[in-house]
């Protein structure tokens, strides 16, 4: 097609394929820096979706982990911090077995811990006592059991021998070994708190012979979340705390925690998986950290005595997580026009060089729609904000007059943030001529605590009306066709959409990945980390059975009359596949328009390349079937 071309909204052709969204993005995490040796872990997409280990040493990057190996930790269910480096000495924890491996000199990983029901994450190396402290998650022998693992910290020695230091509460995270190893902190939290509502951050000597002295409770409670413990290099203990309202930065000094520089801005992000970083020392008394204001994230330099950031240029407004070297910093970060890539960032000369992107290779600028970040009122006087995103194609335009359909994206979470990095999931959808609503509701992270508990008991309530009044205002501006709304959202972000389909008579269409249906379903089913989650979320247990009816929409199929797609993994452990199939199968029995898109082998959130394809291609096709649009 010409650029004189003309074609329906939606229907534009595009050299955005399912197969180069599937092939060409490739998941980076879990950034770790040893000496000048730079780590991270990548996602294989066509090897079974699994990760990957990779190093840069020197110029030169090489692949640590080989098949069949998955550096994966499924503790807590969403895993992270699923390994360690040190001094040049490797530990990971491979999905396979959940067992613990080190890699020896020849490059072939050793397991050092028994095959069993025990799980690890978030891994210190304790070098004087030739062992390991590590999160252990130990799940009952019987497979079938309902009873709830238990979370320790564990010193797990390298000849397999396993010590717990810490125990009794119901989580645990962050242990962080101070410099002369004499010292450990670590945090912890109760049900039915999650690590966002409130943590406890304590802190014990460690003893001749590993044990652990008596603890000492340094900051948090159950008001208060800490998160990101970390011992600067002359050993001072610092972490974050949103007891401001906000997640800044802290030390502890013997008069108490001291406030380090204090703003309206977010200096973490919520503990959904371990290992999480936003800020470093470059140096004694000199933090380099990431912050984030209305959702848009920035690099500084912080002094000692200093309040006031000093920013560090750079191209990205996202930045997920960093780690700093002796003169560097290393970011895993991206922008509108930049995918997420392994950055290294030079301190003293702003010199930065890619180390790996997610895509290797981007389609041309002019098939790329740039977001737009956008604020918007909603309901009960509250602001929302969301980054639109036009519909854009070099190659073609819409008949004149015509107004686009506009996806509606609820993101997961629902304590989650929608950023703005170049995505090429998103482009497949502008590229076609969908217009496409990112949507940071109530509840969302970036905006700070108050912003945060904005969803207290309002779960399948605030975020529907900020998605609701972000699709009304791009109709209000002439940017959506009214009568072609899409909402899709998956995990909790799919009972926003089920919600909003069933509630509400604004979106015409809706797709479901592996979205909650049904609240008490969900207490029935969950694992461990989200088992009271519903309690924050929704109401109470002593209220909860009402309010759960109330809000579900499994116990509404009479009201919803929208056409649906549903996506599953059917091996997914935190929404069962019986939520999707109870769903799909009222919605049959009424005769509403409705597919189901079962995945063997996938679980909570998809990894493998020809889920990826099949699933894009079967969205697509539905939501052009059911709006008349030719292929």
């Amino acid at each position: 097609m010409t650029s004189n071309s003309t074609a329906p909204f939606g229907a534009w052709p595009s050299p955005i394929s399912a197969d180069m969204v599937a092939a060409g993005a490739t998941p980076l995490s879990s950034v770790v820096l040893d000496g000048t040796d730079i780590y991270w872990l990548a996602g294989r997409a066509a090897e079974a979706g699994r990760t990957t280990m990779m190093r840069r040493r020197s110029d030169a990057t090489e692949e640590v982990t080989p098949m069949p190996f998955n550096v994966r930790s499924r503790v807590h269910e969403y895993g992270g911090g699923a390994y360690a480096v040190d001094g040049g000495q490797l530990v990971f924890s491979h999905h396979g077995d959940n067992r613990l491996y080190r890699l020896g000199a020849d490059g072939v990983p050793q397991a050092f811990t028994s095959p069993g029901r025990q799980r690890f994450a978030d891994f210190v190396f304790d070098h004087a006592r030739a062992r390991l402290i590590a999160v252990r998650e130990q799940h009952p022998e019987d497979e079938g059991s309902h009873a709830q693992p238990v979370n320790t910290i564990c010193a797990v020695g390298f000849d397999g021998g396993e010590r717990v230091l810490v125990m009794g509460n119901d989580f645990y995270s962050s242990p962080r070994l101070s410099p002369d190893g004499r010292r450990l902190a670590w945090l912890s939290w109760d049900h039915p708190r999650m690590p966002w509502q409130g943590t406890e951050l304590w802190v014990a000597d460690v003893e001749a012979d590993g044990r652990l002295g008596s603890p000492a409770r340094v900051a948090g409670g159950p008001q208060e979340s800490i998160c990101q413990p970390e011992w600067s290099p002359a050993g001072v203990l610092h972490f974050v705390s949103d007891r401001s309202g906000w997640w800044n930065l802290y030390c502890q000094r013997d008069s108490g925690a001291e406030a380090l520089c204090p703003m309206a801005a977010e200096f973490a992000t919520p503990h959904w998986t371990f290992g999480n970083s936003l800020y470093g020392f470059s140096a004694e008394g000199e933090i380099v950290c990431s912050y984030i204001e209305q959702g848009v994230s920035k690099l500084a330099r912080l002094r000692t005595g200093g309040t006031v950031l000093e920013p560090i240029e750079t191209p990205y407004q996202e930045i997920r997580e960093l780690r700093v070297g002796e003169g560097y910093v290393v970011v895993l970060a991206g922008s509108p026009a930049i995918a997420t890539e392994i950055a290294r960032i030079d301190l003293a000369s702003g010199e930065r060089s890619v180390l790996e992107r997610s895509i290797a290779s981007l389609p041309d600028l002019g098939y790329l729609s740039i977001p737009e970040s956008i604020s918007y009122p909603s309901a009960h006087g509250r602001t929302a904000y969301a980054f639109f995103y036009p519909p854009a194609n070099r190659d073609v335009r819409a008949p004149a007059g015509e107004r686009p359909p506009v996806i509606v994206i609820s993101h997961g979470g629902p304590t989650g943030m929608a950023a703005s990095t170049l995505s090429l999931k998103t482009q497949y959808w502008t590229s076609r001529g969908f217009g496409v609503l990112d949507v940071n509701y109530g509840g969302s992270t970036g905006f700070g605590r108050a912003f945060r508990d904005a969803l207290k008991g309002q779960w399948g309530v605030v975020d529907v009306e900020d998605c609701i009044a972000g699709a009304r205002y791009l109709v209000d501006q002439g940017l959506a066709d009214g009568e072609r709304l899409i909402i899709r959202g998956s995990s909790a972000g799919g009972l926003t959409t089920l919600c909003a389909l069933t509630f509400h008579d604004v979106f015409k269409l809706g797709a479901s990945y592996y979205g909650v249906s049904d609240l008490k379903g969900l207490d029935d089913d969950s694992h461990k980390f989200e088992s009271h989650y519903n309690e924050y979320l929704i109401a109470p247990k002593a209220q909860a059975e009402a309010v759960y009816a109330e809000r579900s929409p499994i116990k509404h199929t009479d009201r919803l009359s929208r056409p649906m797609i549903f996506f599953q993994g059917l091996d997914d452990k935190v929404v069962p596949p019986q939520q999707s199939q109870a769903m799909v199968d009222a919605l049959r029995k009424r005769g509403i328009p409705v597919e189901y898109v079962e995945l063997e082998g996938e679980g909570h959130g998809f990894r493998k390349a020809d889920t990826i394809v099949r699933t894009m291609q079967a969205e697509l096709a539905f939501y052009q079937r059911m709006f008349g649009l030719a292929g």
